[in-house]
């Protein structure tokens, strides 16, 4: 093929209609035709990055192999495509200005009064054509931020604007994602919030070429006339797109309204070959008939929001899928363990994850909980966050280091065993002193880890600032404590385990971000599997 395709996804009416899952479906089906697709996400706030945003503000931030702190969306589409996504995938308005203004200081623009137009859109036109200059993708979907009519989103839609008018109709096209809300006192959908919100989109010089509508009801083909008329699209270019029991199952449901098929039409590209969802479909049939259940604890402290470990529940869907088990997951807050709740709260579980995490808050809970698994033999493990617990719950009960710690916690405690790197103690800038994206780590032959992986080198992402303290490494090993998993380069421990336990895991990586349908991650696979086996015994 030649010529990069490029189709953006805006939004309107209300913040939370899916987006990133719309554009990940569409991608899904259109790679299930053959063709080369990524996604990438224009988000429109001023930070360079969601690396120090509050989880309760924006959920989860998702990091890639090459160590960007990206938008949660990005792990829709590495889910859905099994792809790897980078730090091209995800753009800021924060990292926007900051380039330009860079340039700016540089002298690049040789004296030029430095303007919104034409050089912040110019920025924004040359980030989303980065990809697509590569030569490895036929078609780049661009998912927008926020909703058309926010006065922060006015750049992103300029810039598409021209490049519209640039490329022409069959080189770029805008979906536009909608509400048609169900007024139960009416009894009927209302189309004028989403003939509003079009009618805005066409203020800023942009025609929608396809409109999804969010509905919880089925829409009639008069209401889709009635959209088609006042919307100026075509009649098949009105999408339903109707609540689902699952995200799942988005991409069968625009296959069947046709969003893939309007689509290649409207960008002159083939539509002979039909999309092969075999193993998509495998996946959503053991995911939906289940042959037993497991209930796992999620013990973390930002579980009042459930994007906050987005990945991480994704990850026990694929699992699960692959396990043939439901994972029906506890959401327990880390703070409200003690010695007096911890048995009400935890005597009912199949098994235990402490979740990652920053800051000490709660973080005593989180060693009950790993004192809980170990000593009652209930299968474990610990990512991030929640493996340091395990070393810190180690270190005191069993090798009676009362004062055990990490420096996170604690700057004074007389036995870090958790602690930070001695190259970073220096540096203070935020995301400076994180160890972030893809590391090397070898196992030790013979352990559960490398059973479960079945290699002797692993990769995997990181996002952290502390590590386990190697001066306490033959204390640990010599009470039980292994470490399995060590990188090659740096000789820092990425891996405990304890063999005379059933199944205690810690790893310092976060393995929930390359689980995807097609490749479940094997540590939650094995995982799920102990537990299942757990809760059949007990």
């Amino acid at each position: 093929m030649g010529t990069t395709k490029y189709i953006f996804v805006t939004g309107g009416v209300s913040s939370s209609l899916g987006k990133g899952i719309i554009a990940a479906s569409l991608a899904k089906l259109l790679q299930a035709r053959g063709y080369r697709v990524t996604i990438q996400k224009l988000d429109p706030y001023i930070n360079v990055d969601p690396g120090t945003l509050n989880p309760y503000e924006h959920g989860e931030c998702y990091v890639t192999d090459d160590g960007a702190e990206t938008d949660l969306d990005l792990g829709h589409y590495e889910r859905f495509l099994n792809v790897n996504t980078s730090q091209a995938n995800n753009v800021t308005t924060g990292r926007i200005y900051q380039s330009v203004i860079e340039k700016e200081r540089r002298g690049e623009f040789l004296g030029k009064t430095v303007q919104v137009i034409p050089h912040i859109t110019n920025e924004i036109k040359e980030r989303v054509q980065l990809l697509g200059n590569t030569g490895e993708y036929d078609i780049i979907i661009t998912e927008i931020g926020g909703t058309v009519g926010d006065i922060e989103s006015l750049p992103y839609i300029e810039a598409v604007r021209q490049m519209k008018w640039e490329m022409g109709d069959d080189s770029a096209l805008v979906i536009h994602l909608t509400l048609v809300p169900y007024l139960s006192a009416a009894g009927e959908l209302k189309t004028k919030p989403t003939q509003h919100s079009v009618k805005t989109l066409m203020e800023s010089g942009i025609r929608a070429d396809i409109l999804v509508c969010r509905t919880e009801h089925e829409l009639s083909n008069d209401l889709r006339r009635k959209l088609a008329l006042f919307c100026n699209v075509k009649e098949d270019a009105v999408i339903q797109s109707i609540d689902a029991s699952t995200i799942y199952d988005v991409p069968n449901m625009m296959l069947d309204e046709g969003l893939d098929t309007v689509t290649l039409e409207k960008l002159n590209l083939k539509n002979s070959k039909k999309p092969d969802l075999k193993q998509w479909n495998k996946f959503l049939q053991r995911h939906k008939n289940p042959k037993g259940e497991v209930k796992i604890g999620l013990i973390g402290k930002y579980v009042e929001l459930q994007d906050s470990y987005k990945s991480i529940l994704e990850s026990f869907i694929h699992a699960g899928a692959e396990n043939e088990v439901k994972v029906k997951l506890e959401f327990i807050h880390s703070e409200h363990i003690n010695a007096k709740t911890i048995g009400k709260k935890l005597s009912k579980l199949d098994g235990i994850l402490v979740a990652p995490g920053f800051g000490e808050r709660g973080i005593e809970g989180k060693v009950a909980a790993v004192k809980y698994a170990r000593v009652n033999k209930l299968p474990f493990l610990g990512i991030c966050l929640g493996m340091q617990m395990a070393v810190i719950e180690f270190a005191r009960n069993v090798l009676k280091l009362k004062d055990a710690n990490s420096t996170e916690m604690d700057s004074q405690t007389k036995n870090p065993v958790i602690s930070i790197m001695e190259d970073q103690k220096n540096i203070t800038d935020m995301g400076g002193t994180m160890r972030l994206g893809s590391w090397k780590c070898d196992l030790k032959k013979g352990s559960k880890a490398s059973k479960i992986y079945k290699t002797e080198t692993i990769e995997e992402r990181h996002r952290h600032r502390y590590e386990y303290n190697n001066k306490y490494r033959e204390q640990f090993e010599e009470a039980g404590l292994q470490s399995t998993g060590v990188n090659p380069n740096t000789g820092l421990v990425e891996i405990i385990e304890i063999p005379d336990h059933p199944w205690f895991v810690g790893v310092q990586y976060h393995p929930e971000y390359k689980s995807t349908v097609a490749n479940p991650h094997p540590l939650f696979v094995a995982f799920v599997k102990a537990v299942h086996e757990h809760s059949t015994i007990n």
